[in-house]
């Protein structure tokens, strides 16, 4: 394996479920699709889960109950820019 094809190691403030497989990803929107190794799917969980916790339960409103969320959400948005930009801009841009 060469280093480009390395995965991605977990940020240690991740303390979402960390999967043992990935899967293929479609955005609903654009109807794109995306294979993401097991690292990558944790983390798009991860940002679709705290989005709908934010947006849908608070109203998307910025407060103490959502701004954690909202904290690590985006620490979540750039781990994937950076580990997988193509992805990113496929599945979340």
């Amino acid at each position: 394996m060469n280093s480009s094809m390395k995965k991605p190691k977990m940020p240690k403030w991740f303390k979402g479920m960390i999967y043992t497989k990935g899967d293929t990803v479609t955005n609903p929107f654009s109807g794109e699709s995306y294979e993401l190794n097991a690292e990558e799917l944790s983390i798009y969980d991860f940002i679709l889960g705290a989005q709908m916790v934010c947006e849908s339960i608070y109203g998307g409103m910025l407060d103490q109950k959502t701004a954690y969320i909202q904290k690590d959400m985006a620490k979540a948005l750039q781990w994937f820019r950076t580990n997988n930009p193509e992805a990113y801009y496929v599945l979340l841009d």
